[in-house]
Order: C-alpha cells, then sequence, then structure tokens
C-alpha cells in the first residue's frame, strides 16, 4: 500500500470497499481548508482589484471588500503558518506530504509580510488621525506594488492544487475522505460573516474621510 493514500476497509457481501476517512486535524484536512479559503479570496482579491482602477469612484465599495477581505486573509495565514509549524517540528503527516516547491517557500514569508502590511497600513490610513494619512496612503501603494508581484508568482504557483482541491468538501462523494468538511466549511463562512460585520461598521467613516483629507483623496485620484 503506498504511503499517503488511503486504505480501505475489508468488502462485505455486496458492497465495494471505501476509503477510510482520514482524521481531522491532519495534513490532509489542513491543504482543504488552505485550498477552499484561496478560492474564496481569489474571488474577493479580484472584485478589489477592479475596485483599485477607480478607487477615486469606488472608494466605498473598495473600503467594504478590503474589510470583508480581513478575516478570510487570517484564515488563509493561520492555516499556512500551521503547515510551516508542522512540518518543521517534524510531524509524520505533514512530513509525508512535503514542503512546498522551494521558490513557493522562499515567497511565502514575504506574502504574509506585504500581505499583512497593505491592510495595516489601508485600515490606519482609513482610521488613523489625520497626521499620518499622508505617509500611510504612500506605504499603502508601495506596499500594495510589491504585494502584487509576489501574490502573482504565489497564484500561479498554487492555482493548481487550489483548482484541485477547493471543491473537494463540497462534492457529495469526496467530502468524506477527510473528516472534519464541515468544520472547515463553518470556518470559512464564519469568517465572512466576520468580515461582513467588519465592513458594516467600517464603511460609514468612509465619509468623514472624504471630508477631513483632502490631500489624500486627491492623491488617490491622480
Amino acid at each position: 500500500m503506498s504511503v499517503g493514500l488511503p486504505t480501505t476497509r475489508p468488502t462485505t457481501a455486496g458492497r465495494p470497499p471505501r476509503p477510510t476517512r482520514r482524521r481531522l486535524g491532519g495534513a490532509e484536512s489542513n491543504t482543504r481548508l488552505t485550498a477552499s479559503v484561496a478560492a474564496l479570496l481569489l474571488v474577493l482579491l479580484a472584485a478589489e482589484g477592479f475596485t483599485v482602477v477607480r478607487v477615486g469612484r469606488l472608494l466605498t465599495v473598495h473600503v467594504f471588500i478590503g474589510m470583508l477581505l480581513v478575516p478570510p486573509v487570517l484564515v488563509k495565514m493561520a492555516s499556512t503558518l500551521w503547515r510551516f509549524g508542522q512540518y518543521y517540528r517534524g510531524s509524520p503527516d505533514y512530513r509525508r506530504k512535503g514542503p512546498p516547491p522551494p521558490l513557493l517557500r522562499i515567497l511565502g514569508p514575504v506574502v504574509i509580510v506585504t500581505t499583512s502590511v497593505v491592510f495595516a497600513t489601508g485600515i490606519a490610513l482609513l482610521l488613523g488621525p489625520p497626521s499620518i494619512r499622508t505617509e500611510m496612503l504612500r506605504l499603502h501603494q508601495v506596499s500594495f506594488v510589491l504585494w502584487f508581484a509576489v501574490m502573482t508568482v504565489h497564484v500561479l504557483g498554487h492555482v493548481g492544487e487550489t483548482a484541485r482541491v477547493a471543491p473537494l468538501d463540497w462534492m457529495r462523494r469526496t467530502r468524506r475522505q477527510v473528516d472534519g468538511a464541515g468544520a472547515r466549511q463553518w470556518v470559512l463562512a464564519l469568517s465572512l460573516v466576520v468580515g461582513l460585520v467588519l465592513a458594516i461598521a467600517v464603511v460609514p467613516q468612509v465619509g468623514p474621510w472624504l471630508h477631513g483629507g483632502r490631500h489624500a483623496v486627491e492623491s488617490l485620484r491622480r
């Protein structure tokens, strides 16, 4: 029997062998959660990217989607860091699965850092005092350019696996192969609910920000 493949239960009369479920919390469970949230992020980031083109006119939508993104982004970071930690602490399940390709391993920390800076500066730009708006806007724009570059390589490197794995928890035939499909779906749903609450809470700040930061607004419209 090949290592890493699901074992089969003994056949019973008239019944074909069924794959044994893999335990909740293992490497395959982590892979499915990571792929599902990655697929969700691709959709939301594509929508956010559209607002960037006309951010002066679509600033409210830009802020709404940006805040909606925060919890799913944190889930993606947590699942990625969990895999990293389990692999390097010698977990047999994660060791058998192996690490990502070398380039993606090198870019992983850069993606996390640039993503954190993009979101942190965006939130600080909107909610921070007027005295820091010019600096935060410059950092937000520069970090976005760096983030976009590394994220492009990151997405291209993982798009095949994401397309293959993300649907597995949502298909009846494959969702039962790994324990915890329902829990992973709830994590995804709750991240969206929390993001929606954040977005609804923060969007009203856009109006006062527009009236109180003319210089920043003009910079966005250039």
